[in-house]
């Protein structure tokens, strides 16, 4: 039997969010329903609601959500109902060539759920974020996008691992590759930024130079393992960094906003042979320039980081555990916890820099 539950929508580009009823179907095969218990609001929504990712609208918002599966569909095992999990936006198929050469975490044939949910007023179609749409009570899913994890961590804590706090510590310790003793600078100290900042420190890194153009950002940084901060409204970052690494850039250097001036700043504030991470979203019109020099001289090398490069399978379970260990204090990046209805206000607050994470809980 299908379901009638609350979402909310992005309607049209750049109108305010609200709330209507939706329809969620039974699972198929590979498919599953998870009652949704907790949803942090996520820059990448609000770009959906700007017309920014696609104009497929209406778009059923919210992907950074962790759930109890309710009903699976055929053919599903690696989840049932009662489980805990975490959803995330790139369920592996383990059969393209990414997966069969052992590098699951760049599969280039991720799905989502076959079947779509609609609007219970009109049977419209809907668009889920990410493949996901978690800003409502019940959401259908792949099976594949649903990771068990630790019961014992809340959901407000555990959902953020979905999107943007595992992109962030995964362009540390998975495509940055950062070991003990390394030098780390993370230019952009928001949400991403900052859990590339404590991903750094899990690792050992014996300098994390925070950078960014807001003081209160730089503060959250150093709470979350900053040893050193940066205005770059003040001061030239290349030169700062350069400074505190006696003179010689830093080991790995994580861009964090997505902007070709920072970018270039990651760039000539490396070491020799040193890696840049992009993990900031760029817009399709930007354009970068480097003498090709310089990107020749400099040696080391220069990465993109898909969703932190993670397996889901293999870093949610591991980081909730040390979450739960007291290793890495998730917490700290739940700013707020909201209702359904407060999403619009939450992406004012984003927006202004006023909050690293607000949190739907339901």
């Amino acid at each position: 039997m299908a379901q009638e539950v609350r979402g909310v929508i992005a309607p049209g580009k750049d109108e305010p969010v609200r709330i209507e009823t939706i329809v969620v179907p039974d699972p198929g095969p590979g498919e599953a329903v998870v009652k949704i218990q907790a949803c942090g609001v996520c820059h990448t929504d609000l770009h959906y609601k700007q017309g920014g990712i696609s104009d497929d609208f209406p778009f059923l918002l919210g992907h950074e959500a962790a759930g109890v599966v309710e009903s699976v569909g055929a053919g599903v095992t690696d989840v049932a109902p009662g489980d805990f999990v975490i959803l995330n936006w790139r369920a592996v198929c383990g059969k393209c060539r990414a997966c069969l050469r052992g590098r699951p975490w760049y599969c280039f044939d991720t799905h989502n759920a076959e079947q779509k949910m609609t609007l219970a007023s009109t049977g419209q179609e809907l668009s889920p974020a990410l493949g996901i749409g978690a800003f409502a009570e019940k959401t259908l899913v792949a099976a594949g996008q649903c990771t068990k994890v630790d019961p014992g961590v809340s959901a407000e804590v555990a959902g953020l691992l979905g999107c943007g706090v595992m992109a962030g510590i995964g362009a540390a310790i998975n495509t940055g590759n950062v070991g003990r003793g390394d030098s780390v600078a993370v230019i952009g100290c928001g949400g991403v930024g900052d859990a590339a900042i404590a991903g750094s420190f899990l690792a050992g890194a014996s300098k994390v130079i925070a950078v960014d153009i807001d003081d209160r950002k730089l503060e959250t940084a150093r709470s979350m393992g900053a040893t050193h901060t940066v205005n770059s409204r003040e001061t030239d970052p290349v030169e700062a960094i350069r400074e505190l690494t006696g003179g010689f850039g830093a080991d790995v250097v994580i861009e964090a906003v997505g902007r070709p001036e920072t970018y270039r700043q990651a760039f000539y504030a490396r070491d020799l042979a040193g890696t840049v991470v992009l993990v900031g979203v760029p817009t399709p019109e930007m354009r970068l320039e480097l003498p090709l020099l310089d990107v020749f001289g400099r040696g080391g090398s220069l990465k993109s980081s898909w969703y932190g490069d993670c397996l889901p399978s293999r870093d949610f379970p591991m980081l909730i555990d040390l979450h739960l260990q007291g290793r890495l204090d998730l917490g700290k990046f739940v700013t707020e916890t909201i209702r359904l209805d407060e999403v619009e206000q939450a992406f004012d607050r984003m927006h202004a820099g006023d909050v690293l994470r607000s949190v739907v809980v339901l």
